[in-house]
């Protein structure tokens, strides 16, 4: 599993963070103006989208053929930014810089 160091050294990461399943912030590192207030409000943020993803795909796996579990991880893009987690780490990363076959493969391992 990459460590917060691993994250942040991805091209255009700008925040690697660390969170608990209720949302605590267990550990952040940053490469942009972030304070810890905003890194905690991250980690919540984090925390339960993933918890409404792995309700959601219980549910899709449950009422379609498809296999959704386990959750490997998500993404979300929305202006310049991108965010993106797997299991209990998660990363802010330009969006023009991404590059999701490598963000996934450190993220999940794979």
């Amino acid at each position: 599993m990459a460590t917060l160091d691993d994250l942040i050294k991805i091209d255009g990461v700008v925040a690697a963070g660390e969170f608990a399943a209720d949302g605590k912030l267990i550990a952040y590192k940053s490469n942009m103006d972030m304070p810890p207030e905003m890194a905690a409000m991250s980690a919540q943020f984090c925390a339960t989208v993933s918890m409404m993803f792995n309700t959601l795909a219980g549910a899709f796996s449950q009422l379609t053929p498809m296999k959704w579990v386990p959750q490997q991880g998500w993404a979300y893009s929305g202006g310049d930014m991108t965010i993106a987690v797997s299991g209990n780490k998660g990363v802010f990363i330009k969006t023009e810089k991404a590059n999701f076959n490598e963000l996934f493969a450190v993220l999940v391992g794979r």
